[in-house]
């Protein structure tokens, strides 16, 4: 059976909100800058600007006053500009790009620029924008050419200088996508933790739920059985009334009894119960004592058994077997009081295990008992997860019928 684990919905948003790519991403959900941030900007920005002076004395002396001038206000302006590249990545990068062409002194941030491009965008947009970058390199060798380097060497300096940089920005870029995807992987992986946890709770919620259903049901219906005819039968010879106080007390007894032993399971887990003696759980065996006792309680009731020896019938099966036994045994008592009830085993290893339970039509009305069919729906879901099949509905003669198939290997 395939099983889809649903996260809670605010672990999902915090996993998106950390997800690679996506418009929750790192860089997408950042309003303001951190320290770090304003640390990398600023290193930056110290960086162009020293590039930018190492280029503008090279311009001095090879360049009129005018075009030394207007190359140093250019490279500040391309500066200053660095502080938009976290907004404008691309339009910052062909911005300049375009000055870079006329202004040495602009390179510094030129590649600061196209190192952010690298950082942020998708490798499409930063090839073609590197593209963009190469060829305005290789135009400014030409434009504002350096006499005392080559210009092929030049131009050649230009583009692996713009490889490194475009290739150390998409680096980073591929480890932050690494480190936002293991951190999104890392909340899945929480919350489906956390989800089994909680499906497991459920899951041990309701077996202690069904099994307080099978055992009490049975105790409380033989105490208002025999509390009913208390009730109505106030004349009863003085045996009759002491065996149905005896059947009630015992009845009590048990059912008390049943409800601390589910009670301890809630409170501690089974490695702290330190040793501490359990009642055993009902087998295959057990059946005669269930039957004897419902007669007992005054039942009619007919066991046809073909089972040989009931103790080699693997545990489970046998436990399902008399729950289901026992669940019919008490929605007989109370939907058709008075009525014959016939309980047939058949099987063997390697064949199954087979159990049918009949009660005849109730004799006489048959006053109202609360009911919601639970113990049936219950009893379906035991048969059908120890691997057998449950069926279970009215009969031609006005009664009811309980079929079960269990399996029981060789």
């Amino acid at each position: 059976m395939t099983r889809t684990w649903l996260l809670p919905s605010h672990l999902v948003e915090a996993a998106r909100a950390g997800g690679p790519g996506g418009p929750g991403g790192a860089e997408g959900r950042r309003t303001r800058r951190t320290v770090r941030d304003w640390v990398v900007d600023t290193t930056l920005f110290l960086l162009a600007a020293f590039v930018g002076l190492l280029a503008a004395e090279t311009s001095a002396q090879h360049s009129s006053e005018a075009v030394a001038l207007a190359d140093q206000i250019l490279g500040g302006l391309a500066c200053c500009a660095l502080w938009l590249r976290r907004r404008w990545p691309v339009g910052l990068a062909l911005a300049l790009s375009a000055v870079g062409v006329v202004a040495p002194t602009a390179g510094g941030a030129f590649l600061a620029s196209l190192f952010s491009v690298a950082v942020r965008r998708p490798f499409r947009e930063v090839a073609w924008i590197g593209a963009v970058a190469m060829t305005s390199s290789t135009v400014q060798v030409f434009v504002r050419p350096d006499p005392e380097i080559n210009i092929v060497l030049n131009a050649v300096l230009g583009i692996v200088l713009i490889l490194l940089v475009t290739a150390w920005g998409m680096l980073v870029r591929s480890r932050r996508r690494l480190v936002e995807a293991l951190r999104d992987r890392a909340l899945r992986a929480e919350a489906e933790a956390e989800l089994r946890v909680e499906q497991a709770q459920r899951l041990a919620r309701e077996a202690i739920a069904r099994e307080m259903h099978d055992v009490l049901a049975h105790r409380l219906t033989l105490l208002s059985v025999h509390a009913g005819a208390l009730e109505f039968r106030p004349d009863a010879p003085p045996e009759q009334i002491a065996r149905a106080a005896g059947v009630i007390r015992e009845s009590a007894h048990e059912a008390l009894q049943d409800l601390r032993e589910i009670i301890g399971v809630l409170r501690a887990p089974d490695e702290d119960k330190g040793g501490a003696a359990e009642r055993p759980q009902p087998t295959l065996a057990s059946l005669d004592g269930l039957v004897a006792e419902v007669r007992e309680a005054g039942m009619r009731i007919t066991l046809d058994s073909e089972v040989t020896d009931p103790g080699t019938a693997p545990a489970a099966t046998g436990r399902t077997v008399y729950r289901i036994v026992q669940e019919a045994l008490t929605n007989a008592r109370k939907h058709a009081p008075g009525a014959e009830v016939t309980v047939t085993l058949r099987g063997r290893p390697g064949e199954g295990l087979t159990v049918d339970v009949r009660n005849a039509a109730p004799v006489g009305p048959v006053p109202p008992v609360p009911g919601s069919g639970q113990g049936l729906i219950g009893l379906t879901e035991r048969a059908t997860l120890a691997g057998g099949r449950l069926g279970h509905g009215p009969t031609p003669d006005g009664g009811f019928a309980v079929h079960a198939w269990l399996p029981w290997p060789a």
